[in-house]
């Protein structure tokens, strides 16, 4: 109940929910309030701080500090036993190909999984991620489905397929793998969050980032200065954590370590 809960609320905070429900509550204002001035000012604003997110340089410059706080892994001398790439949006549709069941950040994820794995010879691929309601496949499950047609062994693969949220997720790495070393791959600006959970259970996870959305590279100018929902995308990316961020160290969670370069 309180994950569902958690689910809901974080949802209807989203930049997208909560603008929306700030204009239906304008337009309320103005249809059915004699709080003309009030009516306009809360459709004002809201229609104002949803310009400025869908934009590139407003989205990105906020979600660049999250996605910057590691830097992608490269080979090392030592090679990694496991690799943990987390779950994230799925969905399972046979007919699909096996790679358009995984939605928004995943793919990205488990392709940085599979390009970790052929780096570190003899390392085990460990998918985390449990069945989103009526699915009667795991996250993890779709993921190890994916990295199998991208030609990782079945025998290398492992999938959790209980854990619903990043917490469990690190307490299932804990059981299965204890004090082991291996690689965390998650996206660049869920990885500051995740990194503290696994350390709250004794582990020592080297952080490894996928998904980097903020861009730092050139573009053309039209698309620094147009609306756009992939944009939108990016703000909500940067409130969402931002947002788990503020609930994880209100549950008395600390800020992990500055990650050694890797």
């Amino acid at each position: 109940m309180l994950f569902t809960l958690k689910k809901v609320v974080g949802g209807l905070l989203q930049p997208l929910p909560l603008l929306l429900m700030l204009m239906g509550i304008g337009l309320a204002l103005l249809w059915f309030s004699r709080w003309q001035r009030g009516g306009k000012a809360v459709i004002s604003c809201a229609w104002l701080a949803l310009l400025l997110l869908s934009v590139q340089p407003i989205a990105d410059k906020l979600l660049l500090p999250l996605e910057s706080h590691y830097p992608t892994w490269q080979a090392s001398a030592a090679p990694v036993p496991y690799i943990v790439v987390l779950g994230g949006g799925y969905t399972y549709n046979p007919a699909w190909a096996p790679s358009a069941n995984l939605i928004g950040n995943s793919l990205s994820r488990v392709t940085e999984g599979v390009r970790l794995y052929h780096a570190n010879p003899g390392a085990k691929l460990i998918f985390t991620g449990a069945a989103a309601q009526g699915n009667p496949m795991t996250s993890a499950q779709t993921a190890a489905l994916v990295a199998e047609s991208l030609g990782i062994a079945r025998e290398d693969i492992i999938t959790l397929d209980t854990p619903r949220d990043t917490e469990e997720e690190a307490m299932g790495t804990a059981a299965l793998i204890g004090q082991q070393p291996f690689l965390l791959v998650t996206s660049a600006s869920h990885l500051p969050r995740a990194m503290v959970f696994f350390q709250a259970q004794g582990l020592h996870p080297i952080p490894a980032p996928a998904n980097q959305l903020a861009i730092t590279s050139p573009l053309n100018p039209w698309e620094k200065i147009f609306p756009s929902a992939f944009y939108l995308s990016h703000s909500e990316r940067a409130w969402y954590e931002t947002l788990g961020l503020l609930w994880q160290r209100l549950k008395g969670s600390e800020t992990p370590p500055e990650a050694a370069s890797h």
